[in-house]
């Protein structure tokens, strides 16, 4: 049964639960647990008044106190105001909302963190960054999830020049991560290096301008960016201020015209654009390329047909081996950010997550092995162990 706005009987409702997808999220995906007892008055002292009144006065006169007595240096606020939800688009915060509760269920299974899901009812740049600013005091860090480009990028550098806690859009930096540790490891089974690839990157939004801003940041060799009119290059009309930063910084061979056009003797293509490559612009790519076709449900090309002339092939699905998947990273990441109590999340230390979540495939390399399973446990233990090293090096670790 299609679901509509209109559909609301208790008949439409009681239909909708023979789909497992709304029984499972009927009442939510999320629930709120105490971590002491109150089995008596004594216990209902020391937990609510007057005793709390003694930590309240303590934290007043050092207010660093409140990451070690109240739940602060251990909760994510994951935060939308629905307007770029998976590949739905702007469906508005009541929508986003089983996504975020389906994010704070995976900060709390791969990594103990709890994480609360806020779906604000404003777009405005600064409305929103004023909004999660005066949230801010309840939360160790702050998870940006869903926000539409190019006003995603604003966000979050308004948030981090105003916060001393990590701010982590993850629709840039999760998916950056990843791509970057399976690209790692195929590079290291084609015996090549980052250096030596080509690559060109289709989608100039969030992940796609985080992608290639990290991979710049590793070493890559050269990449050229497109978006719906095409590669992105300097003097190009027409170019947001993110998109210009992307001209200046990529495409050193200044490249135009078209994606495929792009892709003729290229090492590596990334999809992040949701549109379709064809199978001759995948022929066409050098020897033993590399294909992240990671649009999703629909890949940019099947890959079955990638496979054919790809000598590696990852998707954004879990069906196909190589999934490209944020969970991957974004536990990992802020467990291990929390744990020193960084100030921020740096470069440094998103290239840290990507090189361990790399080296945990170790030996076991294959054209269907360059990532490992977000179900594999040694991915968060590694990832959030080279985090909390990275920050402490960076000098943004407070412990």
């Amino acid at each position: 049964m299609a679901f509509t706005p209109s559909s609301t009987s208790l008949e439409t409702l009681e239909a909708l639960d023979t789909d497992p997808a709304f029984a499972l999220h009927r009442g939510g995906k999320l629930e709120v647990r105490s971590t002491v007892p109150v089995r008596d008055a004594d216990d209902l002292a020391l937990a609510y008044t007057p005793g709390v009144a003694r930590v309240c006065s303590a934290i007043a006169e050092n207010p660093e106190l409140a990451k070690d007595y109240t739940w602060v240096s251990n909760v994510v606020a994951v935060v939308s105001d629905g307007t770029a939800v998976l590949g739905l688009g702007d469906i508005g915060p009541s929508a986003a909302m089983p996504v975020m509760e389906g994010k704070a269920l995976l900060f709390k299974q791969f990594a103990n963190v709890d994480a609360v899901p806020i779906c604000l009812d404003c777009t405005d740049v600064d409305a929103l960054v004023e909004t999660v600013v005066r949230l801010a005091p309840s939360f160790g860090g702050i998870n940006l999830e869903d926000i539409s480009a190019p006003r995603c990028f604003e966000v979050e550098d308004r948030l981090r020049e105003l916060l001393d806690i990590p701010v982590f859009h993850d629709d840039q930096h999760g998916t950056a991560i990843v791509v970057l540790a399976a690209l790692k490891n195929a590079a290291r089974l084609t015996g090549r290096s980052l250096g030596e690839l080509r690559v060109v990157v289709a989608g100039a939004g969030a992940s796609g301008v985080a992608v290639s801003r990290i991979l710049l940041n590793a070493g890559i060799g050269d990449i050229g960016v497109s978006d719906s009119k095409g590669l992105i290059y300097r003097g190009r009309e027409g170019l947001n201020s993110v998109k210009e930063a992307l001209a200046r910084d990529t495409n050193r061979a200044d490249m135009r015209g078209s994606t495929e056009h792009a892709l003729a003797g290229a090492d590596v293509f990334v999809g992040l654009s949701g549109s379709t490559v064809s199978e001759q612009a995948i022929a066409s790519m050098a020897p033993g390329s590399i294909v992240f076709a990671l649009s999703n449900p629909t890949p940019e090309v099947h890959p079955e047909i990638a496979r054919k002339h790809a000598q590696v092939v990852a998707t954004g699905r879990s069906d196909f081996p190589n999934q490209i998947n944020n969970v991957l990273a974004f536990p990992g990441v802020f467990r291990g950010a929390l744990d020193v109590r960084a100030t921020t999340i740096t470069e440094n230390m998103k290239v840290a997550a990507a090189e361990a979540l790399a080296a945990v495939v170790g030996d076991d390399l294959s054209a269907d092995y360059v990532i490992p399973s977000p179900f594999d446990e040694r991915v968060a233990p590694a990832v959030i162990a080279a985090v909390a090293a990275q920050a402490r090096a960076d000098g943004v670790a407070r412990i």
